[in-house]
């Protein structure tokens, strides 16, 4: 089990950055595809003053050998944290292993899964 200073890493930041996103769900709602969510998401993140990249393409290695594929999250925050974006009825398993793989290939602590397609903002938050 993490300790509490564990839990709660990067704490104020994973709070500013879904508060954006309380943000832009509360403006747009649900129904839109990812892409506007993305849109709207960095907008709100710039008004906020928060550092992102964004569709980043992150190298994937197998012991000594490159995957010629990348990875490319929606959102690196302030080098701290990954944030994936989503437009579904309900988070699953799957877009939940897909953020644990890009903290794995990227060694970063801390991901958020957002997903807008609800009547109400879905959040996860997760650490490796």
């Amino acid at each position: 089990m993490k300790n509490a200073n564990e839990k709660w890493l990067y704490k104020d930041l994973t709070q500013e950055i879904i508060g954006a996103a309380m943000e832009v769900h509360r403006e747009l709602g649900s129904g839109f595809l990812e892409y506007v969510y993305e849109e709207a998401l960095c907008y709100e993140l710039n008004l906020r003053k928060i550092s992102f990249e964004r569709q980043k393409e992150l190298d994937i290695h197998y012991k000594d050998f490159l995957i010629p594929r990348r990875y490319k999250p929606d959102l690196m925050v302030a080098n701290k944290v990954i944030v994936e974006i989503k437009a579904t009825s309900g988070l699953t398993e799957i877009e939940e292993a897909q953020l644990l793989n890009y903290l794995k290939a990227t060694k970063m602590r801390v991901g958020l899964l957002v997903n807008f397609g609800r009547k109400s903002l879905e959040v996860k938050r997760k650490i490796l």
